[in-house]
């Protein structure tokens, strides 16, 4: 490929505007995010501020690192045209001393460490959230104080990478291996004959789930168990003219949503699963082989099973359906 002058001059721009030397952006004062000043800049602007703002960093933290940070301008949050876009300093805070350099042999932390395996101690759970928050406030956010997560010390960056290009615990297919880092339990679930699609990456945890806080029990995205259920099985939710009391309650009386080695992902295997409510004398007769009041006999040796007679065990809107037979 033959490099023209042209080519270079322009390669010469691009790499200068992430070269900024530090007095340059010493001089810049990137205003607060979401003042009306900072609002108001052009794309063009806000670029030319935010990588100003960003060499004081980037003079030292380049592609060079073990853990390089430049593939953060690949993200979402590195958009530098975007006004909204934060820079270091807003998630690390001015850290002073440490822009200083060493002293005495000895490099000063930032301000807001994230990393727990890096050079520096790394800040409190509550200070790193706190920075998150900041920004993204709110909305799938409102109930993160006193969340699950929060009061057992985790912080975003204990799920998120900040500094990635592809940030796994965003991505389908890759959401549950982040989340399998706790929940070890759920990775032997989704391994069984019955399981929702999440290995297969049609689904994520947090199709169910919100892990930033939730009003529901386990963190459901809904404010019930069966609300978050009917969100896909509409089918379920009724009203129905005869109900079935267990389904009304709760999903999980009769399904593990996780997984099961019994499809379609119940707990145990009909008629036993039904006989854990229903141990009244027509069950008794059932196992015991007499025919009172079902036909065929030793319903056990032929087959048949609640499900045989009992088939809108969810629930039935025809007039004749007391007992759930139609």
């Amino acid at each position: 490929m033959h490099i023209t002058k042209k080519m270079m001059l322009a390669a010469a721009a691009l790499l200068g505007s992430w070269a900024i030397g530090a007095h340059a952006a010493d001089a810049i004062n990137l205003p607060a995010l979401g003042s009306a000043q900072q609002a108001q800049m052009s794309p063009a602007e806000s670029s030319k501020a935010h990588l100003a703002a960003d060499a004081k960093c980037t003079r030292c933290h380049d592609e060079n690192e073990s853990k390089p940070i430049l593939a953060f301008f690949q993200t979402p949050m590195g958009v530098t045209g975007d006004s909204r876009t934060p820079t270091c300093e807003s998630c690390h805070g001015a850290s002073l001393a440490h822009l200083r350099g060493p002293v005495n042999g000895k490099m000063a932390p930032p301000d807001v460490m994230f990393n727990k395996d890096g050079p520096f101690p790394q800040s409190s759970a509550t200070a790193r959230a706190a920075v998150c928050l900041t920004c993204h406030k709110g909305t799938q956010r409102t109930h993160w104080a006193g969340s699950p997560h929060q009061v057992n010390g985790l912080a975003c960056n204990s799920c998120h990478k900040v500094h990635a290009a592809v940030d796994p615990v965003r991505t389908k297919g890759l959401q549950q291996t982040v989340c399998y880092t706790c929940h070890k339990d759920r990775r032997a679930d989704f391994m069984k004959i019955s399981h929702h699609p999440v290995p297969e990456g049609k689904m994520m945890c947090s199709d169910c789930h919100n892990p930033h806080g939730s009003v529901g029990p386990h963190l459901m995205k809904k404010a019930t168990i069966n609300e978050t259920c009917w969100t896909c099985h509409a089918d379920k939710r009724g009203p129905f003219l005869w109900e079935h009391e267990p389904v009304t309650e709760n999903c999980t009386n009769c399904h593990n949503p996780h997984g099961s080695n019994i499809a379609p992902l119940l707990k145990a295997r009909p008629p036993f699963l039904c006989e854990e409510c229903h141990n009244g004398p027509h069950q008794s007769n059932f196992m015991e082989g007499s025919n009172v009041g079902l036909p065929g006999g030793n319903a056990g040796a032929s087959g048949e099973g609640c499900l045989n007679c009992h088939i809108m065990i969810h629930g039935s809107n025809n007039p004749a359906g007391a007992f759930l037979h139609r």
